[in-house]
């Protein structure tokens, strides 16, 4: 499917109307300014169309997130039709592309996100003017009745406001460099809340392992359900997990830590490019004393570099999480703004407390097995 799209403007300037149609209220000398490229926007499939995999090899923005292997995860789990939008022909290699799904839930809506679940997902451009094509054609799609709403959640900084989207919330996104030594890295840590507890955790002689059996995966899930629980919030789908190692194999690691035998710690690992990514991590918060979190963290960025791979994404933290945004600068990161955008423009919605304090109360008085049923009716329809 192609469509026409007048296209010559750069990020955050005003678009005019599709078809050459020129404001209301413009002057003459608008009507003779030089024609503005025409360009045709394309839909494809990523899951079946060979040159997607093969931007996501090249582009510099991709992430791990561009990748078949989380399209098809969120796809199995969650019944989301990918698609991609460019300006590349059928017939010709892939220059640019934006990547959603499709959400369609009787509770939230039907709605064009790029990408669900995912921290962040840039726009894979050659040049500014591609975005605003591709952004009409899905606007398009919009005021012609087929999405509620349009999300996109790119990790690089834009202007105040992007083709008529308008921000959402706040976030930062870490990233450690690992080009440095090894050693040179450790002494970079924080000496007290990063060094000093893996040392700890090395005394107490916690045993670390990595994998993605199904043996790991329950007792990652187990103490995930138990992180969640902490947090007022049910855990992700069992088969989410399940998915994403189908999808991703050895570029998958669940990596655990031990004491005496039971799981302790565990963190989700991503493997893409020169790029280590973490995803997920949960605990058992009476064992937290004995380091096993910074230890599993410590493990990861010596595994990264012996791979050659040159920074790890420590993933989004929410600005009213501030102690997960702390413990991720102790060791070294760089915090850098995450806004993601939204077409039209809605209202706050944020929760009264006494709606927050009440969700948590019946989260904390639930057993696991009803947090991990309400989990896995409820995270299809949050994407």
């Amino acid at each position: 499917m192609a469509i026409a799209v007048s296209s010559a403007t750069p990020w955050g300037e005003t678009i005019s109307e599709q078809n050459g149609a020129t404001k209301e209220g413009s002057d003459d000398s608008s009507r003779n300014a030089v024609p503005r490229t025409v360009r045709q926007v394309y839909e494809l499939d990523p899951l079946s169309d060979s040159r997607w995999p093969a931007l996501v090899a090249t582009h510099p923005q991709a992430s791990v997130f561009h990748t078949q292997a989380w399209l098809s995860a969120l796809h199995v789990t969650y019944g989301y039709r990918p698609l991609v939008l460019t300006t590349s022909a059928p017939e010709a290699p892939l220059t640019d592309a934006i990547v959603f799904c499709e959400v369609d839930s009787w509770l939230t809506g039907r709605r064009l996100v790029s990408l669900p679940f995912s921290d962040h997902c840039e726009p894979l451009l050659n040049e500014p003017a591609a975005l605003e094509a591709m952004l009409l054609h899905a606007r398009s799609r919009m005021e012609a009745g087929r999405y509620k709403r349009i999300e996109i959640r790119p990790h690089s900084a834009q202007r105040d406001q992007v083709h008529g989207f308008q921000p959402q919330g706040g976030a930062v996104l870490h990233r450690l460099d690992l080009t440095a030594p090894a050693d040179q890295l450790f002494r970079s840590f924080h000496k007290d809340c990063i060094q000093r507890k893996i040392r700890r955790a090395e005394r107490e002689q916690l045993a670390y392992e990595e994998g993605n059996s199904e043996a790991q995966l329950l007792d990652f899930y187990r103490l995930m359900t138990m992180t969640r629980r902490r947090h007022g919030l049910p855990p992700q789908p069992l088969q989410w997990f399940r998915a994403l190692i189908a999808a991703f194999g050895p570029n998958l690691k669940l990596r655990l830590v031990r004491k005496d035998g039971a799981a302790v710690a565990s963190i989700l690992t991503l493997s893409h490019r020169q790029t280590m990514f973490y995803k997920y991590g949960c605990s058992d918060a009476s064992a937290n004393k004995f380091g096993g979190t910074p230890m599993l963290f410590w493990q990861t960025i010596q595994e990264a570099k012996a791979h050659g791979q040159n920074e790890l994404d420590m993933g989004r933290s929410d600005l009213d999480d501030p102690g997960l945004s702390v413990f991720k600068e102790h060791w070294g990161s760089v915090p850098t703004p995450l806004t993601y955008w939204k077409y039209p423009t809605e209202g706050s919605r944020t929760r009264p407390a006494w709606q927050k304090h009440l969700a948590n109360r019946v989260v904390s008085a639930s057993p696991d097995r009803i947090l991990q049923l309400v989990g896995n009716v409820l995270y299809r329809h949050m994407g």
